[in-house]
């Protein structure tokens, strides 16, 4: 949802997607070596993980970009691996990708890029309708 929102803000945003992703995968290698992978195997795995991660993103972005039977196929394919028991966990969940949606719609992009701090709305609420503002951050310019 986060790269969804951040590809809005135009060549800035498209960057900060490119970053989120690095440390993210870079983050995912050194806890792999801290918990003592093997490197070959890691190497091996890295490659799997990458490609479901880029299907999975393909998915959820053409998911969120089209009506709730598109997003309800990406998240039952993807979130719950096929194994959807319960339909209305699922109707539940496309309820919450598009409320948070729209709250991130909401966000200034601006301080979106600048703070990175992404706020989220409880799974479930009491009045559903409801639409929350987010704050505006609060810069810590100190020592710049």
């Amino acid at each position: 949802m986060c790269l969804v929102r951040m590809k809005q803000e135009g060549r800035s945003g498209k960057y900060m997607c490119r970053i989120i992703v690095h440390f993210m995968w870079e983050d995912v290698e050194q806890r792999g070596r801290v918990m003592g992978v093997n490197s070959y195997i890691l190497k091996k795995n890295m490659i799997l993980m990458t490609n479901n991660f880029y299907a999975a993103i393909l998915g959820y972005d053409e998911g969120i970009l089209s009506d709730d039977h598109g997003l309800a196929a990406a998240l039952w394919r993807t979130f719950f691996n096929q194994k959807c028991e319960d339909p209305r966990q699922l109707e539940l969940l496309v309820e919450y990708v598009r409320k948070q949606m729209q709250y991130l719609d909401s966000m200034n992009g601006e301080d979106l890029l600048l703070t990175g701090e992404v706020s989220w709305r409880p799974l479930v609420e009491k009045n559903p309708q409801s639409v929350l503002k987010p704050h505006s951050p609060t810069y810590n310019d100190e020592g710049l």
